[in-house]
């Protein structure tokens, strides 16, 4: 499949009304996005994470919100996991050389799943829009705290890692405001 119909079959995935249509635009989006995280930080190391959090790592702590909700009460623990180890698995098999990046990905990524997790349910009963963003503030903590350490070792790169996190918040934002905006999905 070219580029060109790859992004047409998005664009038709995102706007469709079949639950399951939009499930596997945010599955695919959530890969998508870690794999380019994944192999551009293999590629250009460390300089390249704070950009990477913010276009490729919001994104994902924001859809993941979507595929909590739809899948909270279908086997969440599981298909979490699964989907988090898919994007590192791709990204090993994409370029061998990324392995640490991969490990330390699965790793961030699924301590910042449970952090999230535990605080979105906290905000349940809040508008949509705040649980997903309420809830990547203290996953981007997690997941800027662990990538680097497994990622690149100690000392930790502070600069790394306090970029990441405001990235990650700020990107999460941006992210949530369009695909809100875009997708229009209900309030829950």
């Amino acid at each position: 499949m070219t580029l060109s119909k790859s992004v047409a079959y998005a664009g038709r995935l995102s706007k469709s009304n079949n639950q399951s249509d939009r499930t596997l635009f945010y599955v695919s989006m959530y890969l998508c996005a870690v794999v380019l995280a994944n192999l551009s930080v293999t590629t250009f190391g460390p300089s390249v994470a704070i950009l990477n959090a913010f276009l490729f790592i919001g994104l994902d702590l924001t859809a993941r919100d979507t595929l909590h909700e739809r899948w909270q009460d279908n086997h969440l623990a599981f298909r979490m996991t699964a989907l988090i180890a898919t994007g590192s698995v791709l990204s090993y098999l994409l370029n061998r050389d990324s392995g640490i990046i991969a490990i330390a990905s699965f790793l961030a990524f699924a301590a910042a799943a449970t952090t999230d997790t535990f605080v979105y349910q906290k905000l349940k009963k809040r508008p949509r829009w705040m649980k997903i963003n309420g809830s990547n503030v203290p996953s981007a903590a997690v997941d800027s705290l662990i990538f680097p350490a497994v990622a690149w070792g100690f000392p930790l790169l502070w600069p790394i890692v306090l970029g990441q996190f405001v990235a990650k918040i700020l990107g999460g934002f941006v992210w949530s405001l369009l695909l809100l905006a875009k997708i229009r999905q209900p309030e829950s």
